[in-house]
């Protein structure tokens, strides 16, 4: 399961990365302005975003196999018609129509999986599972600057489309909504803990009741804000730095690095410790990276700001599932995340195309840096007040249930089933 996350998040993820490269190679040659490809896809993140809500609904009520799978060909499809675009009325067709069907059926159905399949591993499986965007981040730019230099845009497009496309259905085919669907138990364990029961079996309808769901994602919706705001322009402020486009492209790539790391150090980490410091400690550094970012004047101080950039925004990202999993627990996972990351993650489509509005105002990419750092700081305040997530011992599965505490304080809280 978690082999088949990393796969189709890689995948994924390595297309979506690439899309400064494709965007700069495609107005050199076609004469398309930044801006409006900007604009493009930022309601293509938007887009994608929002329908989470239903690909989280459609993993609960399908499962993620059918619903990766058909997502995989709706994405193949928004990027072979991009690839073959006279115009930008049909490049806005693919990347902002098809293409976030597709993209949809990824992130949001893999992370649930994962929180299904583990409790107490929980942080790690979920950082494994989400490492594979980082590992796309870092192979898929420059991939795609290489092959844009060798073969054009539209032939590299297509053709790391295609390849994509065979390892998504791959990967579809191993995924299973749960272990009870195959008679095993989350972790691996023998027989299933307390935990892997349902630590909470809260609703969807319930969760919106909580004031912990809103603090996640007034959170969340903060730093997903300007998230991707390096990924689309940091090559083309590291060229304005005068970088060449190759090496910038690896700037890019060093996001993805720390980002792998991250995810890693973070979620293992999480499984240890409160996940709630886990991700204030992560938004603490995201902070601090950008302001770094704002402060380069060369490839000194880029690289670094990337690489903890990368650190601390995969280390949030790969607890969020996991927060979720642990405040509301497995059975509606699906459609929790999916909700969640519907109406925060959307939030991500306004921050490229604002930051490409900044720097026609400004002519410098320094000031959407600025503003990002800003708003990651409020997002810092707000994790610093996350309530506790009271789930079970991570060391030890539970060997009996334990008795439910009071429904009352459970909705308030986080979970319905207080461990011992």
């Amino acid at each position: 399961m978690v082999g088949s996350g990393f796969a189709v998040l890689f995948v994924v993820y390595g297309l979506q990365f690439s899309f400064g490269e494709f965007r700069q190679a495609a107005t050199e040659s076609e004469g398309w302005s930044q801006t409006s490809l900007s604009l493009i896809f930022a309601i293509y993140i938007g887009a994608y975003s929002v329908l989470s809500a239903v690909s989280g609904w459609a993993t609960d009520r399908f499962g993620p196999r059918i619903t990766v799978a058909s997502g995989s060909i709706l994405l193949f499809a928004g990027y072979a018609l991009w690839a073959g675009a006279a115009n930008l009325a049909i490049v806005a067709l693919a990347l902002a129509v098809i293409a976030p069907i597709g993209m949809s059926c990824s992130w949001v159905p893999v992370n649930a999986t994962a929180v299904r399949w583990f409790v107490r591993r929980r942080g790690i499986a979920g950082a494994i599972v989400t490492t594979g965007g980082s590992a796309g981040n870092i192979v898929g730019p420059p991939v795609a600057a290489a092959l844009i230099a060798a073969h054009g845009w539209r032939t590299a497009l297509v053709s790391m489309a295609g390849i994509g496309l065979l390892l998504l259905l791959a990967s579809a085919a191993v995924l299973v909504r749960d272990p009870e669907s195959v008679g095993l138990h989350p972790d691996g364990d023998a027989v299933a803990s307390t935990a892997a029961i349902d630590e909470a079996a809260l609703t969807p309808a319930e969760v919106v009741r909580t004031s912990t769901y809103w603090a996640l994602w007034a959170m969340y919706s903060l730093t997903f804000l300007v998230v991707f705001v390096p990924f689309v322009h940091g090559s083309a402020f590291a060229v304005d730095l005068g970088v060449s486009k190759i090496t910038a492209a690896t700037v890019v790539s060093s996001i993805g690095i720390g980002g792998l790391v991250g995810r890693l150090v973070v979620g293992s980490v999480s499984d240890r410790i409160d996940r709630r410091r886990a991700v204030v400690l992560s938004i603490a550094l995201e902070t601090a990276a950008f302001a770094g970012l704002a402060s380069a004047n060369g490839l000194a101080l880029l690289y670094p700001s990337a690489v903890a950039f990368g650190f601390g925004y995969g280390g949030a990202v790969a607890v969020f599932p996991a927060l979720v999993g642990d405040y509301f627990g497995r059975t509606n996972a699906g459609a929790i995340v999916g909700r969640m990351f519907a109406s925060a993650g959307a939030t991500a489509a306004i921050g490229p195309y604002v930051a490409a509005l900044i720097f026609d105002g400004t002519g410098s990419y320094r000031m959407a840096f600025v503003v990002s750092a800003g708003l990651n700081a409020l997002a810092f305040g707000l994790a610093t007040r996350l309530p506790p997530t009271d789930v079970l011992h991570r060391s030890e599965p539970a060997a009996t249930p334990a008795p439910p505490t009071p429904t009352a304080v459970g909705r308030a809280t986080g979970p319905l089933r207080q461990e011992p």
